[in-house]
């Protein structure tokens, strides 16, 4: 009888954790005060992104240079997911040659004051990912490159391209973290293949 006790609590035990694991990385926690993404709710209870336009209307040849920063970022990400620091660093420092590369003389008037904002903190984070050889330390620096990176994107777009705002309710001890993707499949930069599929797109950008 003691035998069978201990066997079912130790089942009830595991369901729980499961069931807390599961509830958790569903991305329905708090999401650290970013109540602006725009989503919708259906009758059935599941959310459906909508696309959000962006802020300025600016000349498509900067929108084509975001875009070529945001592929480049992915390919930063990917690196962060496979969990390789040293590709990591090599993608951070490619990363931060297209940023160098954007014509801020394409923009004017409070665009042109919305990326001179953005960009010291997107060149500081980039400099920080190739500093360290520490992949958490390189994860918490994209952290701040990618909330600085979704407020660019927002702003000016990416002439059509999409870029999708993903939320990790686990990610730095329950803390939480956001990153962009170039799709709606879910690649966990901040755990790699220890929860690969952790997280939930909170907003699509176009």
């Amino acid at each position: 009888m003691k035998t069978r006790s201990k066997s079912t609590f130790f089942a009830v035990l595991f369901a729980a954790t499961a069931i807390a694991f599961i509830t958790n990385c569903s991305g329905k926690k708090d999401d650290g005060g970013h109540s602006d993404h725009e989503t919708t709710e259906d009758a059935s209870g599941s959310n459906e992104q909508q696309t959000t336009k962006p802020r300025f209307e600016v000349d498509r040849a900067f929108q084509k240079q975001m875009a070529d920063v945001f592929s480049s970022y992915v390919d930063l990400k990917n690196a962060l997911v496979s969990s390789d620091a040293g590709k990591v660093r090599e993608e951070a420092t490619d990363t931060e040659e297209v940023v160098a590369k954007v014509d801020m003389k394409l923009l004017s008037g409070a665009a042109h004051n919305d990326w001179m904002n953005y960009l010291t903190p997107i060149q500081s984070s980039l400099k920080d990912i190739q500093a360290s050889d520490d992949i958490e330390a390189q994860r918490r620096a994209f952290s701040a490159l990618s909330e600085n990176l979704y407020k660019n994107i927002k702003a000016f777009g990416l002439g059509g391209d999409e870029a999708y705002y993903t939320y990790c309710p686990m990610a730095f001890d329950n803390q939480g973290a956001f990153w962009l993707s170039e799709n709606d499949e879910i690649s966990n930069p901040y755990f790699g293949d220890k929860m690969l599929k952790c997280g939930e797109v909170k907003e699509k950008l176009q």
